[in-house]
């Protein structure tokens, strides 16, 4: 499922980097008490992404409450005057996994650049683009069997992730006279 929780009127619901990662803590220990598998999350300003799979346990609405909650009570704790309202529902889409499951995590991690936050998705902290593009460690990502389909070592899904983003992680070198060439002629990247 593709889920989106956003604040109330779209008001802000993070103040600090200290907000940012009580939530990501409160989403691991509850991802783990509703059953939920995490493959990828964006903390944007006002709003939350996160694509995950259900196993049991009620799913995600009571794992967005429950984290939401905790949120709140963090969040009047760390900022006084501070207040996060969250729109009630949350949006939530499911999605075809064959079709959809890696444009999805693109569409997720793109967010940030989308909004004018960084550049590149990599330059954004706040999401799982590390975990699943660089293969940094994050504890809260739980990858899903497409994404393991990508490649048989870490380092071939990586690149094979960051290929689905238009830049290659490890470009070939270029060998001194001129482009690479090959039985059918020059190359041409894909």
């Amino acid at each position: 499922m593709h889920v989106v929780r956003r604040g109330l009127a779209r008001a802000q619901c993070f103040f600090s980097d200290h907000d940012r990662s009580a939530f990501l803590g409160a989403m691991g220990k509850y991802a783990a008490h509703f059953e939920c598998a995490i493959h990828a999350y964006a903390l944007m300003g006002n709003h939350v992404h996160l694509l995950l799979s259900a196993s049991g346990g009620g799913g995600a609405t009571p794992l967005l409450a429950s984290v939401c909650d905790e949120h709140l009570r963090s969040i009047g704790e760390a900022h006084t005057g501070e207040n996060v309202q969250w729109e009630h529902d949350c949006e939530a889409s499911t999605i075809h996994v064959r079709r959809h499951l890696l444009a999805c995590m693109r569409y997720i991690e793109l967010n940030p650049v989308r909004a004018g936050l960084v550049r590149r998705p990599g330059d954004y902290r706040w999401s799982s683009y590390a975990a699943n593009a660089l293969g940094r460690d994050d504890a809260l990502v739980s990858p899903h069997a497409f994404y393991y389909a990508l490649g048989r070592s870490s380092a071939e899904r990586c690149d094979a992730y960051q290929r689905l983003f238009g830049a290659p992680a490890n470009p070939p070198a270029r060998k001194p006279g001129g482009p690479h060439t090959g039985p059918r002629g020059r190359f041409r990247p894909t």
